[in-house]
């Protein structure tokens, strides 16, 4: 290469660095201002926190004189972050009432002797007293003193907790979380009152520096489980993490499967139920939905009153759960791959209707099923977006206006509404939101395999579904377990229910040791007869008779 060339070449690749490191300085220049330490002088650690902060104006900064040498000091905290009935009475009533101190020992006065609220510590560095302020504290500084004071005064207007609205319940608690991550815990461990409930707390996301807290039962869930999920959730580096939803897309294991392998829920009962059985929950501050891992597929079919009601009643509405659900799948499918393919597999007179329905529809039954299905999911999104006075009304009589004038128009037959509408009903009753949205979409799927190849396209189908739901995982265990493999004691809670007083193990899948969840012979077994005990009441004196 001539050296004109090399030159030319060099100069640029100087530059590119050059540039490269102009880009990189502001990012080290704020980390390095972070990191260093607060200043002496009281003037300049305002100036710092305004600057910073952007004089920002719900940054509150209250300045105040402490001590018979009115030492000056100040107190910063967020408005709307913190309880300011606390800080008015425990910080700044506190702090003037202090008779002496010295500047050299002010802030160790101050924490050792005069605050009386709980939670406080010293910080020296910025990056802590900016990570404690946007977290809803309020620093305390002095004017001459080298450290600062982070006093937990988090507070502000939070939701109430109110009845979950997703996961409706006729018996069982009306409870459901809330946006704050405290309170949700808290409200778990009123459930689980043990100390071997364990919490890890974790900030995730440069940006939002959202707090995410792992919660677990030590010693029934296994330590290579608790080890796997905080590896992924160290792993996550990203900007923000606004909802839960966040968490459950960087931490599953198939990423590309239509089904759901983590499982969503805003009851504090079945957090609590789940961890007993080896489970972990992520609960994310700023959303009432907490994340439960590992899911399985028969667990999405389950809902909580089946383990308030008696097992005769749950086993029953659960297998009506999984008729309803391969309705919802297959429905459509089914109505395709007759009329196209298999008449001969229909009644004679049911033969005649749809064919004297159809005679003048100008499309075959593909179109037909598409176009409704189409017309419906666009109803249903409408339902959902506009406000809840209006929405379940346009819905309804959307659906009905659509589907008579369809029907009087020649564009659909009479029946394929009714299929449409069927499936659409059962959709609505499959317990869990994700596993009904997961039927939705695999439903195209099957319309268009038995309008290929009847139904032989829509066994196959079905069978490739099958196959692909005993290849997922949930962080490594089976998805389909207990029915793929096999486990004949996790079959006491899956598609069945066995009485209460029968399960006395954990699910052995997910529970190595300490899976013993009750004694033996918790059969109940009067020892008396009814007419034996009625007996010894006539027997008995008057108090017992009234």
């Amino acid at each position: 290469m001539p050296p004109f060339f090399k030159q030319k070449k060099q100069k640029k690749a100087d530059q590119n660095d050059r540039g490269n490191e102009d880009r990189k300085e502001p990012e080290n220049k704020s980390d390095k201002e972070r990191e260093e330490p607060i200043s002496l002088s009281l003037e300049k650690n305002m100036k710092k926190l305004s600057a910073r902060f952007g004089n920002s104006a719900d940054v509150v900064i209250r300045r105040l004189k402490i001590g018979k040498e009115e030492l000056p000091a100040a107190i910063v905290y967020i408005a709307g972050l913190v309880d300011e009935q606390l800080v008015s009475q425990s910080l700044l009533e506190d702090l003037i009432d202090i008779p002496s101190v010295q500047p050299e020992q002010a802030v160790c006065l101050i924490y050792e002797k005069t605050l009386a609220i709980g939670g406080v510590k010293e910080e020296e560095k910025w990056k802590s007293l900016f990570a404690g302020l946007v977290a809803g504290s309020t620093l305390i500084f002095v004017d001459g003193a080298d450290k600062a004071l982070i006093a937990s005064t988090e507070g502000g207007e939070h939701r109430s907790i109110q009845e979950p609205n997703t996961q409706v319940s006729f018996r069982g608690p009306r409870q459901g979380f809330t946006e704050s991550l405290q309170t949700n815990i808290s409200m778990i461990r009123r459930y689980v009152k043990t100390p071997d409930v364990w919490v890890e707390k974790m900030e995730i996301g440069h940006e939002t520096n959202t707090d995410v807290a792992l919660m677990y039962i030590n010693g029934i869930c296994e330590k290579k489980l608790i080890k796997e999920v905080r590896k992924r959730l160290k792993h996550i580096d990203i900007d923000s993490i606004l909802e839960s939803g966040y968490i459950e897309q960087l931490i599953e294991d198939e990423p590309f499967s239509v089904f759901p392998t983590v499982y969503h829920t805003e009851r504090p009962d079945v957090v609590a139920g789940n961890l007993l059985e080896g489970r972990f929950a992520i609960i994310v501050d700023g959303t009432p939905f907490v994340l439960l891992a590992p899911a399985l597929f028969i667990q999405f079919f389950q809902s909580v009153e089946d383990y308030y009601s008696r097992f005769d009643i749950a086993t029953s509405i659960r297998l009506l759960r999984v008729l309803i659900f391969f309705i919802s799948l297959v429905a459509p499918g089914i109505y395709v791959a007759a009329t196209t393919f298999h008449q001969e597999m229909i009644p004679t007179q049911l033969l005649i209707d749809i064919a004297a329905q159809r005679e003048t529809v100008p499309f075959p039954a593909v179109i037909e099923a598409l176009t409704m299905e189409v017309a419906f999911e666009i109803l249903r999104e409408a339902g959902v977006r506009l406000p809840r006075v209006v929405g379940s009304a346009v819905s309804t009589v959307g659906a009905l206006v659509i589907g008579q004038a369809a029907v009087q128009a020649g564009i659909v037959s009479p029946a394929m509404v009714i299929v449409v509408a069927l499936t659409a009903i059962a959709s609505f009753a499959t317990p869990a939101f994700d596993m009904a949205i997961s039927a939705r979409l695999i439903r195209f799927v099957f319309i268009l395999s038995a309008a290929v190849m009847g139904f032989y396209g829509l066994i196959l189908g079905i069978i490739m579904m099958f196959v692909h739901l005993c290849s997922l995982r949930s962080f490594g265990f089976p998805y389909m377990s207990p029915l793929a493999p096999l486990s004949p004691g996790g079959l006491k809670d899956s598609l069945l229910r066995a009485p209460l007083w029968a399960d006395e193990k954990r699910p052995g899948l997910l529970v190595q040791k300490n899976n013993r969840r009750q004694g033996e012979h918790q059969r109940p077994k009067p020892e008396t007869s009814r007419g034996m005990v009625n007996k010894d009441i006539e027997e008995g004196d008057g108090n017992e008779k009234t």
